[in-house]
């Protein structure tokens, strides 16, 4: 069975987050997305502690599709070095939502 993951990205702003998540569900490549506004992030970045506010955007998808949700993501994404990043989820959960999920994304 095609495992599934969750890919948890950081945007500029709620409306990135959209637009970005309108192109890849769209294309098949993640079979939905959640937009959680209002994260404060602090980081390094070029040698600089820095904090900003950003939102979080969770991709669902299947594992064979991380390097297209991830490509298509770097290509829509304002930042330099966007966060892209698989959490596994394996073969558990619902299995009606996980074989939903598998029929809606592109394989």
């Amino acid at each position: 069975m095609t495992e599934i993951v969750l890919l948890y990205c950081t945007t500029a702003s709620v409306a990135e987050a959209e637009a970005i998540a309108q192109k890849v569900v769209g294309e098949r490549l993640a079979a939905c997305a959640n937009i959680i506004p209002g994260m404060r992030s602090v980081y390094w970045w070029q040698g600089k502690l820095e904090q900003g506010e950003e939102a979080v955007l969770i991709l669902k998808t299947r594992t064979d599709l991380v390097e297209a949700v991830t490509a298509a993501v770097k290509a829509a994404h304002s930042y330099s070095t966007p966060c892209v990043l698989p959490l596994s989820i394996g073969q558990g959960g619902n299995p009606d939502y996980v074989a939903w999920l598998l029929a809606e994304t592109t394989g």
